[in-house]
């Protein structure tokens, strides 16, 4: 091993530089591909590409472009720190990594590998083209805990239900520990034709709508470190009985750093486990917190093995659903207007913040598909759009989930009530009363069903139903009626 190591600190200059292709992969610890580009001893050259012009492949959406800008900005000041400028290009991602090669002599290309289909594509294309040229090409692991295909069945098959996927992962030798980011790099000069983040127009131009999502965030490497330092230090021990709760509440609210991979899944992991090992008292918060994890963890291995779960029902036969279309209500319903408080709430805690509770995010998206009957994808698009965390897998898989069309045996005649989920979860109301401020004056027990309200409370709150808050749009028992009636046509089948 050491003479290898001595074979490979080759002089930087005179030998070909190493690109590195970041994607969702925005750190610089715990990134396999960078770290071995770090130990190949040769000059490395970062390169982030905006793939707008494949076909196929989703744009990242309002909220992650903003997000997107902050954090590859923070990405640039730490590689150029480290001796690496980032190069940023533009265009095809297979074509641009090629042309970036030829222009700088590169012997080697690494990255990370992906799960979206696209980029699973994308790499194919990539690795041929580049051994053609006689270029290396090297592929290191996925963003995950566990590379796809690993947590298999006893029948060696993929799981299609979450309980026993995550009692194989927990049962499979845990994940390696996370490795530090490297002390330096051996950068080059980067070669003419880069753009800028300003070029890529991420932030908005007109009436500035990432005001809240600037008073609410702070992308980057570091913060998402710090993130997962304080809920390890402050809320994990109440996670398990306060996750639920809106207003504080105790989630960790690391799924953009996740997402964007400013932090790893391994380095959430040990964190975990390190606070479970110091402190018995963490454990109940933590074993929960890991199994949260844990389901952003099977939807991507899900991903892999169904690359049209974003668009399609697993279950075929939830494609004869009986689906609305109303556009009128789904306004209502982005707006955060459908009469329904804790629905109201989430909706304009997602406007604002590009983030929503996730027992709210169950509760508005079983109200979207249950109760209006509008198709899922109508909602997971605009979750797309203005969630700062959206992500291909879990975002397709909570949907699913919901609408009771994916993989896992939640009972898809499940509908939730808004009113008792408001109740139980937001007993004071006091999430309603920050997000909803017209109703803030109603007494506890009206906050979650004001039409039901006295006349003369109503009043002395300064609430008119039908003009400061709206009526409900629909009367939740005749809307579960119609949606059980609903779901009986696609009853039996695969």
């Amino acid at each position: 091993m050491a003479t290898q190591q001595r074979r490979l600190l080759v002089d930087p200059v005179s030998s070909p530089p190493v690109i590195v292709w970041f994607r969702q992969d925005l750190r610089l610890s715990d990134n396999p591909a960078l770290r071995a580009a770090a130990d190949s001893g040769r000059p490395v050259l970062p390169v982030y590409v905006l793939d707008d012009e494949t076909p196929g492949p989703r744009r990242v959406g309002g909220a992650g472009r903003w997000w997107l800008h902050h954090s590859l900005t923070a990405l640039a000041e730490s590689l150029a720190v480290l001796g690496a400028p980032l190069v940023l290009r533009r265009g095809i991602a297979a074509d641009s990594v090629v042309n970036l090669a030829a222009e700088t002599g590169a012997g080697a290309v690494y990255w990370n590998r992906h799960v979206e289909p696209h980029w699973r594509a994308a790499e194919r294309d990539l690795e041929q083209r580049l051994a053609a040229r006689g270029i290396e090409s090297r592929a290191l692991p996925t963003s995950l805990l566990f590379e796809p295909g690993s947590i298999v069945s006893r029948q060696g098959k993929p799981f299609r239900v979450f309980t026993p996927f995550w009692k194989a992962c927990l049962t499979a030798r845990p994940p390696g520990g996370p490795s530090p980011a490297p002390p330096r790099l051996r950068g080059i000069e980067p070669p003419p034709g880069g753009e800028s983040l300003g070029d890529w127009n991420f932030l908005p131009t007109g009436p500035d709508w990432a005001e809240g999502l600037r008073q609410t965030w702070r992308p980057g490497e570091r913060p998402g470190r710090e993130r997962l330092e304080a809920f390890v230090d402050d809320d994990l021990r109440g996670y398990g009985r306060d996750r639920d709760r809106p207003e504080p509440g105790a989630t960790s609210r690391l799924s953009p750093h996740l997402h964007f991979g400013e932090v790893s899944p391994r380095q959430v992991w040990h964190a975990v486990r390190h606070r479970i090992e110091a402190d018995a008292g963490a454990a109940h918060g933590g074993e929960a917190f890991l199994r949260e994890l844990g389901w952003r963890e099977f939807c991507a291995h899900v991903l892999v093995d169904h690359p049209q779960v974003a668009d399609e029902p697993l279950q075929s036969r939830f494609a004869r659903f009986p689906w609305a279309d109303d556009r009128g209500t789904l306004r209502a319903w982005q707006r955060g207007r459908t009469g329904y408080p804790i629905v109201d709430a989430g909706m304009r805690q997602l406007w604002h913040s590009g983030w929503m509770h996730n027992r709210v995010r169950m509760v508005a998206a079983s109200f979207l598909v249950k109760h209006l009957l509008l198709p899922w994808q109508w909602g997971e698009a605009w979750f797309w759009d203005t969630l700062v965390d959206a992500d291909i897998a879990s975002n397709a898989g909570g949907w699913q989930w919901v609408a009771g069309c994916g993989t896992d045996a939640a009972p898809y005649f499940r509908i939730f009530n808004p009113v008792l989920q408001g109740e139980k979860f937001d007993p004071d109301g006091a999430y309603v009363r920050r997000w909803v401020p017209e109703l803030e004056g109603l007494p506890d027990r009206w906050i979650h069903r004001p039409w039901q309200a006295p006349p003369l409370e109503l009043s002395a709150a300064g609430v008119r139903l039908g003009a400061t808050y709206p009526e409900p749009i629909v009367d939740h028992a005749l809307a579960r009626a119609r949606a059980l009636a609903a779901l009986e046509t696609v009853k039996g089948g695969a």
